[in-house]
């Protein structure tokens, strides 16, 4: 998996979607997320930003060092938040 390569470990992808299928965590999430552009996921200190912000949701104690691998990976991706293929990519990687 993808995100393996940057050594972000199974075991936290599936806390994080465990955590996840909360609803009010998931909402929260979305609010979080609402009005973010390609631009920004490419911007490392807003991606750091989301990174913390969500960690703080989830309730995900990140190192400084699986922050930086988990930003790494993000702009890696170069995610358009409003395209669709982007979107299922992403989805089918953590399934």
């Amino acid at each position: 998996m993808g995100y393996q390569q940057y050594g972000i470990r199974p075991e936290l992808v599936e806390r994080v979607k465990r955590k996840m299928k909360n609803p009010a965590a998931k909402e929260r999430m979305k609010a979080l997320l609402e009005g973010v552009t390609k631009q920004d996921l490419q911007d490392r200190a807003k991606v750091r930003r989301l990174v913390r912000r969500a960690a703080a949701i989830l309730n995900e104690p990140l190192t400084p060092d699986l922050e930086e691998r988990i930003v790494a990976f993000v702009i890696a991706q170069r995610i358009d938040p409003n395209n669709t293929l982007h979107l299922l990519r992403l989805w089918s990687m953590f399934r």
